[in-house]
């Protein structure tokens, strides 16, 4: 049993019915387009760290000064 409970042979049926359908150069056609947009998706994925990291080290210095201004206003209760 392969997947689901189809059998490789099942499998090979399948797809020499859908090679059948399409044809081979519209399978290629299909698979090329369907590359491109993947590596097109990573690509920009990627290009969306390098901003994404620099938000992070913005919001690690904002989290920094609030939690020393918590700091001062709690040491100035404390004092009075």
């Amino acid at each position: 049993m392969g997947l689901g409970g189809i059998s490789i042979w099942q499998l090979l049926i399948i797809l020499l019915i859908v090679i059948m359908i399409f044809g081979t150069k519209r399978l290629k056609n299909i698979g090329s387009d369907l590359g491109g947009a993947i590596k097109g998706f990573k690509k920009s994925m990627q290009d969306d760290e390098p901003a994404n990291s620099g938000d992070k080290a913005l919001d690690s210095d904002s989290s920094e000064n609030a939690g020393s201004a918590q700091r001062d206003s709690n040491h100035e209760k404390n004092n009075q």
